[in-house]
């Protein structure tokens, strides 16, 4: 039989995350346009639940020891000889072992970086830097941010040609009209909240104290949503921090909107980001933000917002906290103009129309037409 292109995704993980959803929401926006194939390293593929169930997606499984890269080299190149995917597509250092395995190039392939876990919030690792360098070479990169792409170009130094700088997107229409909010903590005062998946490069501790500190000046309230291993921890000191009734932790939730429209400040306390979409998500909302100067996040909000774009450290980020809780007519104005830049600049549609683009750019069509697609198999079968 024929089908349409076959396209690998190899994540580290498929928890629900920022890579994860901006991959569900462009597959589920082209339908059957395109078949996918998704490869979870860690075998974890949450983020399943999110694709539409007409797609034409399957779940591929295979074993990667660690410390076995010359093992796993091995077994990933038997699999994109026996599969031949019309596209291979890996996402962050952790599937940086297929982009390797790819060369010399079996399949067209796009590398697509996010951002860095808490090991390279300070500086890039040499070690990673060279084997980049390496593996992605004459590969496509697709770069989110302004600060992702110089450093492919300055510190990686990949070929300028091969580089894209493809800005993430949302869906604007769902921050616009009315919306139910979630349940708040009881009681007076703005609500602050994030979004966020819960772990330790997004810091969410600092968030706790300083709200903590806030509080102890001022009535406000917090709104922690999302999930994830830094959980328990929080939980636990935000019960050593704050009064029982002051805070919630919402856990998952899907329709984040829900969220944004029963908050007063969104706060992103985040040792490192490069393009975080639920701070887009805040500015559609028309929140103002308070949030740690990590990778584009200057550049992404309104001039209004800048002076509540603070150091990594507690006090700074309590300190706009407090302006912000304390001065309702600055909430206000500095929430519209985000709400203006968001729509502006925000809209998904782009994002879809450029990553089309590249997918066909590099997929040969008559070939992927032409050719019999075999049954699925569980590809640990293959590589073992």
């Amino acid at each position: 039989m024929t089908s349409e292109p076959l396209l690998l995704h190899v994540f580290p993980t498929f928890r629900v995350g920022g890579s994860q959803v901006r991959f569900a929401a462009i597959a589920n926006h082209f339908g059957r346009k395109y078949r996918h194939a998704v490869l979870a390293l860690n075998g974890a593929y949450d983020c399943l639940e999110r694709l539409d169930p007409g797609l034409d997606v399957q779940r591929w499984d295979v074993t990667a020891p660690k410390r076995s890269t010359l093992r796993n080299l091995r077994a990933f190149r038997r699999i994109l000889r026996a599969r031949k995917p019309d596209l291979l597509v890996t996402y962050n250092w952790g599937a940086i072992e297929w982009a390797l395995a790819n060369r010399p190039r079996l399949v067209p392939h796009i590398h697509i970086e996010d951002g860095f876990g808490p090991e390279e919030a300070e500086r890039q690792l040499l070690r990673r830097v060279l084997t980049r360098r390496l593996a992605l070479a004459r590969s496509t990169v697709v770069l989110p941010s302004r600060t992702l792409y110089r450093l492919a170009l300055d510190c990686w130094r990949l070929p300028a040609a091969r580089v894209r700088h493809i800005p993430n997107g949302i869906d604007l229409a769902r921050f616009s009209g009315r919306i139910a909010a979630i349940p708040l903590p009881p009681g007076p005062g703005p609500v602050i909240g994030t979004v966020a998946v819960l772990r330790a490069e997004k810091n969410i501790g600092r968030l706790l104290r300083a709200f903590a500190d806030v509080r102890e000046k001022v009535e406000c309230r917090l709104v922690i949503a999302g999930d994830g291993p830094a959980r328990a921890q929080l939980e636990a000191l935000a019960r050593q921090l704050l009064p029982e009734g002051s805070y919630v932790f919402t856990g998952r939730i899907d329709a984040v909107e829900r969220v944004y429209v029963g908050l007063d400040i969104f706060a992103l306390s985040s040792d490192t980001e490069q393009m975080p979409t639920s701070l887009m998500e805040g500015m559609a909302a028309g929140l103002p933000a308070v949030s740690t100067s990590v990778g584009d996040v200057p550049d992404m909000i309104a001039p209004e917002n800048r002076p509540f774009v603070v150091s990594r450290d507690d006090e700074s980020f309590a300190g706009a906290l407090f302006r912000l809780v304390t001065n309702e007519a600055t909430r206000s104005s500095v929430g519209l103009a985000n709400r203006i830049i968001a729509q502006a600049r925000f809209d998904a549609t782009t994002m879809f129309s450029d990553y089309d683009s590249l997918f066909l750019s590099l997929i040969d069509l008559n070939s992927a037409g032409a050719r019999t697609v075999p049954e699925p198999r569980v590809l640990s079968d293959f590589g073992s």
